[in-house]
């Protein structure tokens, strides 16, 4: 199935060639959904754009483009409106021929792409030593989500979690764990994460204040960096136990990544550096092996050096960085890099970017693009933190949210039915990870958000209890009818006929359109809008004031509508499943 927005710009680019000439081939038809059902479903707005090229009046060049467009197998007679709009109108007769392909097909109608591309996802990325906190939750979700979009498109896709498990930091903390607890670094174990990043802070308050320290730790990483076996150990023990618990929360939000850390790429910075320098881009400032950007200047207006070598012979992260788009590009072989990290990153990336691209390391046929996201908030509008102060830690946020959801469905099903505690635990746990998920990819990422648990779980508005309650209804429809949707067959008659029939046929075939957005664009919250507008349309289209009847619809009305209900579902089931999240079927 082609999708009909993509189906009717290709007739209207014909139109244009077939009235105007071969000149206008390639042309934008300007196309879009209308804003109002009375001016039909979709509208070209191209006219305008040609008047002066054309010589001519935007009605006069929409009337010749409206002669020239063959789409009678597809919409009603084009209506010229205004200035020059070109209304098309869906004939019942195309969207039941869709529908029932629709039906018909396990990927809903939507073609895997002809050529896919070799994708990495960079995402998540949290520190060894330190917990996940709220900061982490949004790069591994949106990532999680891009990644999931992808490979459904049939990309393939690789999600790299490149944590943070080298550099000064270890210095630091093996030098205090050798004072305060030397058998934290010959047994795995020994402590707790909770207690390793209580003693990250305090060896970080050390470095800061004690010369005497701060040099012993420069020695640890040296070691470590040169391959002394105690300080190995130490180090393999401290990930290894940092990993395990990341695991824990991996695992409860449903993310599959691939580690590949900062350490995988320590053995190749010294050929950045000696690549850099045989191009000719590295200077020596104040001892330190730079490059001066292009666009980036210092308050002084003077080019800004991105720093590739300390003076003290050390790397730091756009070294590590400028190695892994060698290695991603080189090695995997990728035709696209995708960063998912916050937006005050923005710099570093493009600074990063734009000397890989100098270097020639980035060749013309691979896109490099940093996915940015703003910050979480709490309900003050201020950065997101405990009473306290502190850092929310993420397992103590999706705690709460399972909690929260706990106490609402215990209160609601007390009040209507009977359940098991099991039955209540298993569906509290998935609305309350949903909601945390679903409320962060319906923003924009770009922007900052304010983390509300009464609003995430609230069962009206644009939440993940909205969505999965719609889909749960349907299942409820199935269970009241004995309805078995596999076996309504594949060459139902489609009867379209009632508004809210329609409206929500014209909405199920825009699914695929929804999804190539977010594979270009890389905005999940476009999905999230898609799904939230099928379950309203389809709530309104089962209302009983404003809908039709449905299990007591006479046939054919009846079957058609069962197979609008299932295509809803799985249309849902199928658009949540790639935000990460997993469908109820009951509430």
């Amino acid at each position: 199935m082609n999708a009909t927005i993509a189906e009717l710009k290709n007739r209207l680019e014909a139109a244009l060639v077939s009235a105007f000439g071969a000149d206008l081939a390639g042309t934008d038809p300007m196309l879009v959904p209308t804003s109002n059902p009375k001016f039909g479903d979709y509208q070209a707005n191209v006219a305008m754009s040609l008047a002066k090229r054309l010589g001519k009046a935007p009605r006069a060049i929409a009337q010749e483009i409206s002669q020239q467009l063959q789409i009678d197998d597809l919409c009603e007679s084009p209506e010229i409106a205004g200035p020059g709009f070109i209304n098309l109108t869906l004939k019942p007769a195309y969207l039941q021929t869709q529908l029932t392909a629709m039906a018909g097909d396990s990927r809903l109608g939507i073609a895997a792409v002809k050529e896919p591309k070799k994708v990495v996802v960079d995402f998540s990325s949290p520190n060894i030593a330190k917990e996940m906190h709220v900061g982490h939750l949004r790069s591994t979700i949106i990532g999680d989500s891009i990644a999931r979009i992808l490979e459904f498109q049939g990309h393939d896709v690789l999600r790299l979690n490149h944590v943070g498990d080298w550099g000064t930091q270890f210095g630091m903390l093996i030098t205090y764990l050798r004072e305060v607890a030397p058998e934290a670094l010959t047994t795995a174990d020994a402590l707790d994460l909770g207690d390793l990043v209580a003693f990250y802070k305090k060896a970080k308050q050390r470095f800061d204040e004690d010369s005497e320290f701060q040099e012993r730790s420069r020695q640890e990483v040296v070691r470590l960096q040169s391959g002394a076996e105690d300080t190995l150990r130490a180090w393999r023990l401290l990930c290894d136990q940092s990993r395990r618990e990341f695991q824990v929360i991996y695992d409860l939000l449903d993310i599959q990544l691939t580690e590949r850390g900062e350490s995988f790429y320590n053995s190749r910075l010294g050929q950045v550096v000696e690549d850099l320098d045989q191009l000719g881009l590295l200077v020596e400032d104040q001892g330190a092996k730079c490059v001066f950007l292009e666009g980036f200047t210092n308050r002084e207006g003077n080019p800004l050096p991105l720093i590739i070598q300390k003076s003290d012979g050390g790397y730091n992260y756009a070294t590590t960085d400028l190695a892994a788009i060698r290695y991603r590009v080189q090695q995997d072989q990728s035709d696209r890099l995708i960063y998912v990290t916050d937006a005050g990153q923005a710099n570093h990336f493009a600074q990063v970017f734009q000397v890989a691209r100098r270097a020639g390391w980035i060749p013309e046929s691979v896109e490099i693009v940093h996915v940015p996201f703003g910050l979480v908030q709490g309900e003050d509008g201020k950065k997101l933190k405990t009473r306290s102060g502190d850092t929310v830690r993420l397992r103590d946020l999706l705690d709460e949210a399972v909690e929260r959801a706990r106490a609402d469905i215990g209160a609601r099903v007390a009040e209507e039915r009977q359940e098991s505690e099991d039955f209540i635990d298993q569906v509290a746990k998935a609305v309350g990870l949903s909601a945390v998920k679903y409320a962060d990819l319906s923003q924009n990422r770009t922007s900052n958000y304010i983390f509300s648990y009464d609003k995430m779980l609230d069962l009206k508005g644009n939440t993940a209890p909205y969505m999965l309650y719609a889909y749960a209804r349907i299942q409820g429809i199935s269970r009241k009818g004995d309805i078995d949707f596999t076996q309504l067959g594949s060459d139902v008659q489609m009867v379209l006929e009632h508004e809210t029939e329609l409206a929500l046929a014209k909405h199920l075939l825009q699914f695929s359109t929804a999804l190539s957005e977010v594979e270009q664009d890389l905005f999940p919250n476009r999905l999230c809008d898609y799904l939230f507008q099928l379950s309203q349309k389809f709530n309104v289209f089962y209302d009983r004031e404003q809908g039709v009847p449905v299990l007591n619809a006479p046939e054919p009305a009846r079957t058609s509508r069962l197979v609008l209900c299932d295509l809803t579902a799985r249309t849902l089931k199928l658009g949540l499943s790639l935000l990460g999240i997993q469908v109820l079927e009951r509430m």
